[in-house]
């Protein structure tokens, strides 16, 4: 084989052989008299290993490690690991497409957010909310929960959605309150009355010590956000769970 038909085969372009070739993972072929080099079928086992190998994200150091490991195994045992990771691969695309399918389903229905690709999960929560357009922090909020959508880990999903369910039917007086204060100072006294609003829509567990600007990556996404007077509010009205949360407690005792 020349150096354009090994790369077709394999799925790599003949500049990545060539680039195989100088950093020493892929020897050098014997060349034909006209000097062009002849692969044969080791040669291009080889090669759709290391293609495999990058795929899976390893550096090329590492690639040289795990050649190095494989020398001395014979042709049908590498032949077999290539198909097996052939077959991880199938099941990770064919796990996407049924995602794609779902998702694509649902765009056809009308029921995908706005904010795009959301866990079926979320996406129920968010169409609870109803529509965004009337209101600039509804709006901002739903991008929060899509992002929560994604980092929160999967295990704690249904706990932080069953916990938002909770605050749904206040949604819209809790929206227009913090919508008022997108102008106002911090010590408006509408932060005090928004803030009450928040703190009663939102269950116990919700309360927590907001972090000081900087010392949270995500907090600093949320709260930077937000107008001063509206910052205020939320933090005041997570302190007030809080402190809610601590005199249950103490009444338990």
């Amino acid at each position: 084989m020349r150096i354009g038909e090994l790369a077709a085969l394999v799925g790599v372009t003949p500049r990545a052989v060539r680039h195989y070739h100088q950093s020493g993972l892929l020897p050098e072929p014997p060349r034909r008299a006209n000097g062009y080099r002849e692969y044969g079928i080791r040669d291009a086992v080889l090669l759709a290993r290391i293609r495999r190998l990058t795929e899976l994200g390893l550096g090329l150091d590492e690639v040289r490690g795990a050649l190095a490991d494989d020398e001395g195994r014979g042709l049908v045992e590498v032949l077999r690991e290539l198909e097996a990771d052939l077959a991880r691969q199938e099941a990770v695309i064919r796990e996407r497409r049924e995602r794609l399918a779902a998702l694509l389903d649902r765009a056809r229905d009308g029921l995908l957010p706005a904010e795009g690709p959301v866990s079926e999960e979320f996406g129920e929560l968010l169409a609870g909310l109803g529509p965004a357009s009337h209101s600039p922090m509804a709006a901002k909020d739903r991008e929060i929960l899509a992002l929560l959508d994604t980092v929160v880990p999967e295990e704690e999903r249904a706990r932080v959605i069953g916990m938002l369910h909770e605050t749904a039917e206040y949604a819209h007086e809790v929206y227009a309150r913090l919508d008022d204060l997108a102008e106002a100072a911090p010590d408006d006294p509408r932060v005090a009355e928004a803030a009450r609003v928040l703190a009663a829509a939102l269950p116990d567990e919700a309360g927590w010590e907001p972090p000081a600007e900087g010392a949270d990556g995500l907090a600093d996404v949320f709260f930077g956000d937000l107008a001063p007077a509206q910052s205020a509010a939320v933090r005041l009205a997570l302190r007030l769970v809080q402190e809610r949360q601590q005199e249950r407690k103490e009444g338990e005792r």
